[in-house]
């Protein structure tokens, strides 16, 4: 069979032809002749439970080592397992400022999401953020984890609930902390970005007393700080994707302050101003909007009728984030003390610390003109709608507009601008904090090797919101004459406009586990007959109450919150035999008990056969299981929105200008409120694995696994996925607002006849299927070159998706190269392919490392949401009045590939010294145009925060060294 990645990139594709790649780890030990070769250590790799020496199992797993992780160039975990070829849609980047658990970053094997990718520490269980990815997905924020902290990273590819229970649907990621160290090691390093912003810098020591066969202990500790600037969108204006004016491109200009038509030639602008919308006597053939006469400018020294209709008034974001600002304080010791010669204890603390500040990168915190329809609150199951709703926004003649202003229009006026003194909108400081205490008691008696565990782990977040808005105070102040909408107002007034408040959220999760493994049987046909068993219990809380204020509604809420628990107990073994000479097979199962909604038995099998030395085949057989989790099944709720639609009553046509619509309903983005069920019954999967493994010449391992998994009983929320959901609307009262009269784009008011949409209802349910397959190939070749004049290394870890097929109902959609599933993925695209290319040289003090990641294009289309019309797929599936009202060229139909270079450079001055450079988007290439995620740094930001970051933050320097001794 001949496979094309046609879309490879062209260097890649010549490294391949001239044979210098390579793949995971050996897959065949090679003794040379009359060789005397030590024997073998015996390790447990993620997805078995029996020790083994030869590493390259029958399920694939994918080996990050320490080194590794240094030559990547990365200053976070985050950055480096983002770039995992097996990483696709659903995954979580710190740069998603409207995500839910916005800061934080989660992996997405197999582009299945978050919540089907079990993340584990150590091999075991880590208390998983407290905010939901989607309000929905349980996931452990993997940017919280410090470098120097970690020995190895194990990604195991298949399907793993039968021995490591729900959620390892497809796949497992386990991250290794050190266990012992020797010596002090210091080091620190400093980065900047190019074009602005993203300031770097990070600085840690470890240190380790003992030696565990010598001294009968080992202790260490180690401490990592980093700090890492703001990008602000301001800092890439200069770039298509951050700039707001698409005239030149085929759309609007969507500049803050601008008017358009598609604002009706109403909007906030740099200086606030009062319209009169009735005037009976505009000169003939002036509409209202037209006439200078009917607009009262605040600050006319700033700004005037001809200025701002001209444009001249704009606004420019310099408060929204292409990244946030964060800071990280990590901590870990561990302590080994051997109890005898087959007994040893270990004990490890870890205290890792992220705080970071966003924004949600929402547009400033306006006036309302006309209206205000309250806040929707959910307390308890219980929804309450229009609290502290204002039917009348508007101040009659001669009325005072807050402090020293009046109407001076002679008639009832809107008050249009931005609210002074808020500052960025919807602002959250998050400092998360995750606590892991473990003891780890481990040993052999009687044949069995005995692995005994307990820890309590827990994940802290401490919220400070700011830029949220009391409306009611607002125009209560507004009215009695004390807020100045030109600014400088007194800290007791904003205050009371503006509150600040915090909440505290946190996530726990305690363990036990006990494991057993030992040779049944010593010979059982070619090998023997091993035998591994044991039994897990966990309870897990998740308490992420309301903030105060969003939940008395005196705010509007954009959080999610969950409270609810569960508890987890379960028996699994395992059998691992060799029949027959050179064939391994596997057989594994789980019995699982959750007390949220029952009892789940998960088996599995596998097999290996290498008939000779340099060639092998394998395969996997796993069903899975993820269990409904406390954001579906317990005390929870969210409000959320994602594509744009059209009233059905105020704006039937679709049409801004026919007489009698509502232009402002034509196009947007109606919230909907999440609902729990307490019926839920978990997802279920099932998947298979078969490659080969090909050793043709020394140092050149190869892999090539073909997967497919498909998960039934899908739970999904029922809005974006279920054919026949039709949405009940709950309106508000029907209030005057600005109705078209038919005649170009001109609008009068009226009453209409129907109120707004406030709210459609959403909750949870079990429905239709996802099933996808793709092969992924590994490939690591490593020589020395003639004359002592070094080694190359060249890895590739390359994924092809054949299919991504989602059904609902009756209804199946091949979303595999499109944006979809976009109301489960968050919109982050699902690309056919993604490769990662690494190619490395070292001699003598001197290493060099360039790794090259690469993502091809996809369709801006998601069928699943009928959005296959590329004439307005920025509005069907972001919700993005890029096109509004126009036609949506053909070339923002698809997002471009993306192709970016690292390097990193590494020379040992000394022993003890050791000085390194990396270059990370080595030829600063831009992010493509995608105008149909909602998954990126803001409402104006056109560009996939998801799977093109480094193109956005552009070329980034560090510099730094390691000194130990």
């Amino acid at each position: 069979m001949m496979l094309k990645l046609k879309s490879m990139p062209f260097a890649i594709a010549c490294a391949i032809a001239s044979g210098a790649l390579t793949c995971a780890a050996p897959a065949f030990a090679q003794a040379q002749p009359g060789s005397t070769e030590p024997a073998a250590q015996r390790v447990v790799v993620t997805g078995s439970l029996i020790s083994r020496t030869n590493t390259e199992t029958p399920t694939p797993v994918q080996v990050l080592t320490a080194a590794d992780i240094q030559k990547s160039g990365k200053t976070s975990v985050a950055e480096l397992l983002t770039d995992l070829a097996a990483n696709g849609a659903g995954t979580l980047g710190t740069g998603f400022a409207g995500a839910f658990a916005n800061g934080a970053s989660g992996i997405s094997l197999r582009g299945l999401t978050v919540g089907a990718t079990l993340v584990l520490i150590d091999g075991h269980r880590m208390a998983p953020y407290p905010l939901s990815d989607d309000s929905q997905r349980s996931f452990v924020d993997v940017s919280s984890i410090p470098f120097d902290a970690i020995e190895s990273i194990e990604i195991l590819k298949s399907g793993a609930s039968s021995l490591y229970g729900s959620d390892a649907i497809a796949g497992v990621i386990n991250i290794k902390l050190k266990k012992n160290l020797n010596g002090t090691r210091m080091s620190a390093e400093v980065g900047d970005t190019q074009h602005g912003g993203g300031k770097t810098k990070r600085a840690s020591i470890s240190t380790g007393i003992g030696d565990l066969d010598n001294d009968g202990y080992n202790a260490f500790i180690t401490a990592e700080y980093r700090k890492q600037n703001a990008i602000k969108v301001v800092d890439r204006e200069q770039y298509g994707y951050a700039n707001r004016d698409w005239r030149a491109r085929g759309g609007n200009d969507l500049t803050l302050g601008v008017p358009t038509n598609i604002n009706n030639f109403l909007t906030a602008t740099s200086s606030p101003f009062l319209y009169n919308a009735s005037n009976p006597n505009n000169p003939a053939g002036v509409t209202n909007v037209n006439n200078p006469a009917n607009y009262q400018f605040l600050d006319p020294t700033n700004c005037n009728f001809t200025k701002y209709r001209a444009g001249g008034c704009s606004v420019r974001d310099e408060l929204s984030n292409i990244q946030p600002e964060t800071e990280n304080v990590n901590l870990m010791i561990g302590m080994t003390k051997k109890l005898s010669e087959d007994w040893e204890v270990r004990f490890n603390g870890s205290m890792f610390q992220r705080e970071s500040t966003n924004n949600r990168n929402a547009a400033p915190a306006a006036f309302s003109p006309t209206t205000f329809n309250g806040t929707t609150t959910l307390v308890n199951g219980v929804l309450t709608s229009r609290v502290g709703a204002i039917s009348n926004t508007t101040f009659a003649a001669g009325a005072p507009v807050g402090a020293n202003i009046t109407n001076q229009l002679g008639g009832a006026a809107r008050l249009y601008g931005y609210i002074p003194d808020v500052g960025a909108a919807l602002t959250t400081n998050n400092k998360s904090t995750a606590t892991r205490f473990s003891a780890d008691l481990v040993g052999s008696a009687y044949g069995w090797d005995v692995n005994a565990a307990i820890g309590a782990t827990r994940v802290k977040s401490d919220l400070n919101y700011s830029g949220y808005v009391n409306r009611s105070n607002l125009y209560s102040l507004l009215r009695n004459g004390t807020f100045n909408v030109l600014g400088n107002n007194a800290p007791g007034v904003v205050d009371a406009v503006s509150p600040r408040f915090s909440n505290e959220i946190d996530s726990t999760l305690n363990y036990a586990d006990l494991i057993g493994s030992r040779e049944l049987l010593s010979n059982f046909g070619a090998g023997p007959l091993a035998f591994a068993a044991g039994v897990h219990w966990h309870k897990r809380k998740q308490n992420a109450p309301p903030s105060s204020l969003t939940l008395n509604g005196a705010v509007a809420n954009t959080a999610a919150f969950t409270i609810g628990d569960e508890t987890n107990s379960a028996v699994f073994a395992e059998l691992q035999a060799t029949p027959i000479k050179n064939l391994e097979i596997g057989l594994s199962g789980r019995y699982d008990h959750y007390d949220t909604y029952g009892n789940s038995f998960t088996p599995s099998a596998n097999f290996k056969w290498a008939p000779i030395q340099q060639f092998g085949v394998r395969g996997t057989f796993a069903r899975g299981f993820r269990a409904p989790n406390p954001a579906e099944v317990g005390n929870a709720g969210s409000f959320f929105t994602f594509n744009a639609i059209r009233d059905p009553i105020l704006c039937a046509n679709g049409s801004q200008t026919t007489a009698g619509n509502v232009p402002s309903a034509c196009s947007f983005s109606p919230p909907y409120v999440q609902t729990t069920n307490p019926d839920l019954q978990p997802e279920k999967s099932k998947s298979f694995t078969a490659g080969i493994i090909v050793e043709p010449m020394r140092g050149l391992n190869m892999t090539l696994d073909y997967y497919k998994i498909k998960i039934k009983n899908l739970v999904v929320t029922q809005a974006g996925n279920d054919p026949s959901f039709t949405p009940t609307w709950v309106r508000g009262p029907a209030n005057t607002i600005d109705i078209a009269t038919g005649v170009g784009n001109n609008t009068v008011p009226g009453i209409p006849v129907a109120g707004p949409i406030l709210y459609g209802l959403s909750p949870y349910i079990n429905a239709g299927s996802t099933e996808t397959h793709g092969v992924e190939a590994d490939i690591r070749y490593r020589w020395r070159l003639a004359n002592d004049l070094g080694t190359v290394s060249a890895n590739l870890s390359a994924a092809h998706v054949f299919g991504y097929v989602t059904e609902l109902g009756s209804d199946s959609y091949q979303l595999a190269g499109t944006q979809g599933p976009s109301s489960v993925g968050g919109a982050t695209g699902n690309p056919k392919d993604r490769a990662q290319f690494t190619l490395g040289y070292n001699r003598g003090p001197l290493d060099v490392t360039a790794t090259v990641n690469y993502t091809s294009g996809f369709s801006t289309f998601d069928p699943a949401l009928g959005a296959t019309d590329c004439a307005s797929t920025a509005a069907d599936v972001g919700g993005r009045t890029y096109f509004q009202g126009l036609v949506q060229p053909i070339g923002y139909c698809n997002v471009s590939s993306f192709t970016v270079t690292n390097l990193n450079v590494a020379y040992k001055v000394t022993d003890n010294l050791t000085i390194r450079g990396a270059i990370l988007n080595l030829f600063d290439k831009e992010a493509p145009y995608d105008v149909a995620t909602y998954g990126n740094a803001g409402a104006q930001t056109s560009y996939n925060a998801s799977l093109h970051q480094p193109g956005a933050i552009g070329r980034f320097f560090t510099l730094g060294a390691n000194y130990t001794f």
